[in-house]
Parts: structure tokens; sequence; C-alpha cells
């Protein structure tokens, strides 16, 4: 029997091939989207989850309130793990990374040297922390002495080669020497080391034996016993700030106790953060890596979720109108003794092969498009061809999909009288109008929605770069790791100030987009109590920093060479001002030290005060900010004038080739590197884009689906109306409005939901675009568009058809 309906399906689908085409197609773009975005989902899932006794491992995270400043850091003081480590019983292991981001390495035998973008001292319990093995090596020696390191495969491979790599020497930075004593596979590319390739041993890092408990430089981990979990340590944790914090900050400020620390509005928390969900939970400073967030996942799963749905509605509406075209074949099977239950069984198998069918599509699809995913998406994910249990859920989904999408025509057209679909009068009593329209309504509803939340994305990226951010990032260069040009970085400086291209250039490694962060707790002179502390960010420029960026002075003056005292003068920024509680003219003269320790004070003295500029993500407010004139020799920003920036490059590269044989030539514009730090934003804008389009056209499937069935429905309506003289036009106006009645009231439901959607998004941004009524009007208009362009087609076809040929069976 199933043998006989896998025939007559098979012919049925043959002898319809448009009608064919159009479900297998609808059903395997909306398929296509879900496998892909289901492949992501799972990938961002599975972060850190490879890591041995993963359920076991956590970061501690530290919430700081000093000093005016809140701060909610990945990172503790380097003591923190001994301590941990000593005092509870319930922690196994621990590990701390001290990372050091780009680093240059060669050979000692040679001048030339390669980049290695992500570095890290780590502790010697590395390995069993994480259970990683070495390719080669002695995990237990590997990392215990100092000046020693590990290489991933891909690094060792560019030095040396995994089997020769051990005990050869390494110089970092052209300045320390170190000995390979390890090499282990590449990290996984789902976990938070995917871009670390040099791990040094801690052991050789002065400030990690330090019992510092002020400065928090350290990201440490803890592993507890199989038996414990976090909450075990919650309040013994909570009291670390008692036991190790004051007595230590109490050398500095006598009498200071945990009450009178909590009177001057300052408070430092302590938090477990589960190695797993680090990926998709943490948005704290300074993270180890780029983390993605929950929210996307949710934003994804619902696209992938709408877009099945979508595909399913597509099914229902196509299959429906074409119902009619089978209402006699229905009539006759039941007159020759059919029962519904046999007639349902014929049609879902039928909308069985059409999934099965659609599924093979979707996974060339898939196939074909992944390399353009990865790429939006930012990640490296493949199709799991030897997992059978991928195979296996993808098939059983299938299954369901087909008999979901199949289930209302297979029972619509069950409940045909054969009596009147025999006699040609089922067109006007075929039911499940009005759940048909309210599919369309749901299809339309969720597209306006998409476009919706794409424009205002978009927006929103708009204004993040045309926005006014106090310094000037277009037409900037910069040039990479100037320090790898040793004695030579000042004359390659001169050199380049001689293009007729360049403007200005500047020196420093702290600059207003991704780059080096630092901060320290300053007091006005006179006042060295704990509540009159100020945080404030620290960074080192030149005298050239301020006009080559593009930043205004609103009082005081900018560093000058001509005066020698410059080296002990600070620049700070509008936020500043609020925590010293002055005016920009005020704070000039006034003198700040971090000394705690007044005879080991050293005072600037503030001669300039600059206008309030955006160094970090515009989520964030503008913190306090002092600028000293100090080498810091990173990085080479460039003022290029308008022309040719290729030529002007290609010169620069000469000079740095002169004067720096044998180093790396790496540069980027600021303009580029500020945009990184929005790279969630853009690629959520992408993947929005992408999917609103798929799913407008999956939606526009359906209501062509509608729009046929409709116009079969009303032939004989037609007919009649031409024949009392309707014109094509009153004919096709008549036909489309109907339609567009039900995508109106999608527009309107979806347009309040879209704005309070995206509200909450935009509500992560201290600068943000509000979003205006355009956008919900652009959104509506498209969607009306698309609408009648869809409609249209039917519509003027039904209408110009002979009148003749639609009432010559009455």
């Amino acid at each position: 029997m199933y043998k006989n309906y896998l025939k007559i399906a098979w012919r049925n689908l043959k002898k319809q091939p448009f009608f064919t085409f159009l479900n297998v197609f609808g059903l395997a773009i909306g398929m296509t989207g879900a496998i892909l975005i289901s492949l992501f989902v799972h990938d961002e899932l599975s972060f850190d989850k490879m890591f041995a006794d993963s359920d076991r491992i956590y970061r501690i995270d530290t919430d700081i309130k000093f000093g005016g400043a809140e701060m909610e850091s990945a990172q503790v003081a380097a003591p923190m793990a001994n301590a941990l480590q000593n005092d509870f019983a319930q922690v196994k292991n621990t590990v701390r990374f001290r990372t050091k981001g780009s680093m240059l390495l060669r050979k000692s035998e040679t001048n030339d040297n390669s980049k290695e973008l992500q570095t890290t001292f780590v502790d010697s319990t590395f390995f069993d922390m994480f259970g990683i093995q070495l390719l080669s090596g002695d995990r237990k020696t590997a990392l215990t002495q100092p000046n020693t390191l590990v290489l991933t495969k891909t690094a060792a491979e560019k030095h040396f080669g995994i089997k020769n790599a051990i005990g050869q020497n390494l110089l970092l930075n052209n300045t320390d020497t170190y000995t390979i004593t390890g090499v282990i596979d590449d990290l996984p590319t789902n976990s938070f080391l995917k871009d670390y390739s040099v791990f040094m041993a801690m052991a050789g890092h002065v400030a990690s034996r330090e019992n510092n408990w002020g400065g928090n430089n350290f990201y440490t981990f803890i592993k507890l016993i199989p038996s414990a979990n976090a909450d075990d340590i919650k309040v013994p944790l909570a009291s670390m700030l008692e036991k190790y914090m004051l007595p230590w900050a109490q050398k500095y400020f006598p009498g200071m106790t945990g009450e009178s620390f909590a009177a001057a509005g300052n408070s430092i928390k302590y938090h477990t953060m589960p190695l797993t969900d680090i990926h998709l939970y943490s948005a704290r400073e300074s993270e180890m890596s780029a983390n993605s967030s929950m929210q996307n996942v949710y934003i994804l799963s619902f696209i992938g979720l709408i877009l099945i749905i979508l595909a399913c509605v597509n099914f229902m509406n196509l299959s429906t109108a074409h119902s009619l075209k089978r209402a006699k074949e229905v009539g006759v099977r039941k007159t020759l003794g059919s029962n519904k239950t046999e007639l349902i069984q014929q049609f879902l198998i039928e909308s069985g092969l059409i999934a099965l069918i659609s599924l093979l599509l979707a996974v060339i699809l898939s196939i074909a498009v992944l390399p353009l995913f990865n790429e939006l998406s930012g990640r490296a994910i493949s199709l799991p061809f030897t997992n059978p249990i991928f195979w296996l859920i993808l098939f059983v989904a299938t299954i369901i999909l087909g008999l979901f999408s199949g289930s209302y025509p297979a029972f619509f057209m069950s409940r045909l009288m054969p009596v009147k679909t025999l006699k040609g009068g089922s067109h006007t009593n075929v039911g499940g109008g009005n759940i048909r329209n309210a599919l369309v309504v749901f299809q339309f509803a969720i597209s306006v929605f998409l476009i919706v939340s794409t424009l205002v994305v978009f927006q929103q990226l708009k204004f993040i770069q045309s926005k006014d951010l106090g310094f000037t990032k277009d037409q900037v260069l910069l040039i990479n790791d100037t320090y790898a040009a040793g004695k030579q970085v000042k004359a390659f400086k001169e050199e380049v100030g001689r293009l007729g291209q360049v403007q200005s250039s500047t020196f420093s490694s702290f600059l207003p987009v991704p780059s080096s962060r630092s901060s320290s707790s300053f007091f006005e002179e006179g006042a060295i109590e704990q509540d009159k502390a100020i945080q404030m960010g620290t960074w080192y420029v030149d005298e050239d920093y301020i006009p080559t960026l593009g930043m205004k002075l609103i009082s005081g003056r900018n560093f000058d060479k001509k005066h020698l005292t410059d080296s002990t003068a600070v620049i700070i920024n509008e936020s500043t001002l609020k925590r010293l509680g002055v005016t920009p003219e005020e704070a000039l003269g006034m003198r700040i030290s971090e000394e705690i320790e007044i005879e080991k004070s050293k005072f600037f003295t503030v001669i300039g005060v600059v206008k309030n500029f955006h160094f970090e993500s515009l989520r964030e407010n503008i913190n306090a900010l002092s600028l000293f004139l100090d080498k810091s020799t990173g990085t080479l920003a460039i003022k290029l004038k308008a022309g040719d920036f290729k030529q002007t490059i290609s010169s620069i590269e000469s000079i740095w080739t002169k004067l720096a044989p044998g180093q790396p030539f790496s540069y980027r514009f600021m303009d580029d590197a500020f945009n990184t730090s929005y790279d969630a934003e853009q690629r959520l804008g992408k993947i929005f884009m992408v999917f609103t389009i798929l799913s407008i056209f999956i939606a526009c499937l359906g209501l062509f689906g509608l729009a046929a069935f409709n116009a079969q429905k009303r032939t004989k309506e037609i007919g009649i109306r031409k024949v009392l003289g309707a014109s094509i036009s009153q004919i096709t106006y008549r036909l489309t409005t109907d339609f567009l009645k039900m995508v109106g009231l999608g527009i309107l439901i979806s347009l309040p939901l879209g704005w309070y959607a995206m509200n909450k998004w935009l509500e992560d941004f201290s600068y943000r675009i509000e979003i205006s009524w355009w956008i919900l009007a652009l959104a509506a208009f498209l969607a009306i568009a698309v609408a009648i362009l869809t409609v249209c087609y039917q519509s003027i076809k039904a209408a110009i058809v002979n009148p003749v040929k639609s009432l010559k069976t009455e």
C-alpha cells in the first residue's frame, strides 16, 4: 500500500513541475537557513566544553567600585591564586594567565622576526588544569623554569618544526631569550584560548610573585574537587576582602576598616564565573578573547525557527492553492472507496517526499554557502558529515517537518465532499480561508519585524561611524610594532615626517581604538585618604599626540619639548574634572600623585584639559583619563594628507626596511581599527539583512500561492465581472486589495513589537539613536511594495483570461 502511495506521490510531483519546484525550493531555503543557524548555535554553546572537567572550572571575577570608577573585571590580584589554593579545601587546582598581546619572535642567530598575535604568561599547572597534552616535551617540567615557553603546533612549525623545537632558543621582542620546552596542538577554535600561540612560564614574571593585592592583572582559574560546587566557596570568597585585601591596603591607609571602606562608597566583590559560561555570559573589561552573547544566540535561534515556520506556512499555502486542481481526484477516490484516513496518508506521504527532496537540496545549498556564512559569522564551522547523530537528527527533523507542513493540506483535502467536487461546485465552499489568511498575516508580521530590526542595527552602526568622537580617525595610518626598530625608532619617525604626504605623526601604544589600556588611583596633593582617590586611565604619549589625532584642549596647553618640566606634567580630560570638582581653569596647576606614601610621592602638575573623546566603545560612558609625556613606541600613528595612500605606504615601508631590516612591517588604518570594536554589531546587522531577505522571499512564495488559490477560486466571478464590463485594472485592484488588508494587519502587529525589541537592544549603548518614525514607515512601505509586486502578477494573469473559458462549464 505504501509503495503505491509513493508511486502516486512521485507521479503527482512530476505532473506539476512548477508547483513542485516552488514547494521544494521554499522548504529548502528555510531548511538551509535553519541548518546553518543550528550549526552556529551549536558551536556557540559548545565553547570551552572540550577541556577536561570543564564543568568544574571557574574564573574568579572582580567587581570594583573605587575612586569614583566602577569596573567589572575578569582579572584579580596576583596572590589570589595561592590564597585560594591554600585556604579552600574545595579548590583542587589553580592557574593564572597574564596576557602580553602580540610579540615578535626570532631565532637567536637571525635578525628576521615573525609576529605572534596573542601571547601570555601562564602557570605550570596549565596542562593539568585543562587536560592539555604535549605533542613533544614533558608536561611536568615544561613551564616550571623562568624564560621557558611552550608553542602551539602551528607556531612551532613556523620556526623549527615540531620535532626540532624542543631545546631551541627564541628571542622575544628582540630583548629576552626563551627556551622552548614543549609543543601543544593548536587550540580549538571554540575555546577562549583559540588565538593564543605562545605560552611563557609565569615563573619568570616578576609581578606574579609580588604580594600586591591592589593590582588586578591576572586571569585566575580554579578547578573544584568533584564533590564541590561554586556555592560552597561563595561565602569564603567574599571574606577575601577582609582577610587579605584590607590588611594589604592598611599599610597605605592606616586605620582603614571594612566599614570605612564601604562608607567611602567603595566596594570589592569577588565572583566565580563558570568556564563554559564565559563566551556567552561574560562581557567584562579586558576579556582574554572576544566573547559573544546569549542574546545573539537567542536572536539567531529565533530567526532559524522563524525560517522553518515560514517555509511550512509557504508549503501549506501552496498546497492548499493547488488542492482545487486535485479536488476531482479526491472525489473519484472517495467514490471508489477510499476513506479519509487513506487520503490523509497519501497526502502526508507526498509532503514527506517533498521534505526529503528539500533536505537533499538544503544540504547541497548548505555546503555551497557555508564559506560565505563562516565569513559572515566569523566562525570556522563545518558540516559534520561523519557524525551519524547529525544525520539522524536531520532526517527525523525533516520527517516531522514534512508531516507538520503537510498536515493542514492533507486534512483539508480529505474533507472535500465527492458529490460537490465531481460536479465542479467545490470552488466556492473550500474551507480554511481564515487560517490561510492568518498564516499570511503571520508571515508578513515576521518579515516586517526583521526589516525594522535590520534598519535599526544599520542606523546605529551609521550613528557610531559618523558621531563626533572627539578625535580624528580618518586618514590616520597606524604602523604596528615600531619598537622593533630599536635605536632607529626616532629616526624612523623623523624620516616619515619628511614625506610630503605626511601631515604629522605620534608615538604611543595607547590609542582610542582597541589597544593598550592602563589605570591607576591618583590623589590630589594633600588628600591621600582612600575616600579621596581618583581612578583614572593612564596613557603615555608624546608631544605630537593631541594635534595628530585632532583632539581639542579646552584649557591650558599641550606638551612642549621646550618645557623641560613637562616630564612631570599631566593633561586630564573633562570627566576627571567632575571627580576633582573643579572647572577647566581651576584644574590648571593642580598637582596629583599615584603614590600613597608621601616620602615616595612624585607629583604631576596639570597643564591642560582635553575635551572628552571616546576611547571606549559607545556602549560605555567616558571615564576619567590622564595623559603623561613618556616613551611608548609600540605604534606610530601618522596623519596623512588626501592623496595616493598606496604610494605613501610604499614609501613608509621603504624607510622601515632600511632602518629596521628583518623586522615585519604591518599597518592598519585607524577607522578600520575603530570599526573592529563593533564587529559583533556589524555581523549581527549583516546576518539580519541576509535572513530578512530570505524571510521576505519565503513569505512572497506563500503570498504567491495564496494569490493563485484566490484567483482559481474566483475564476467564474472574474468572468462574470468582465462580461458585465469590469476593466482589467478594476479586477486587478479588487483582487490585490484583499491581500493588502492582510499585509496591513501584519504590519500593524509587527511595528510596535519591532520598536519595543530594538529599543531593548539599544539599551546596551550609552550613546544611541532614537528609532525614528521613518524607519517604521520604510519597513511598512517595503513590505507593501513587495506584496503588491507578488500579488499583481497573479491578479493580472487572472484578469486577462477570456471570460468564455472561465464560464463555459456553467
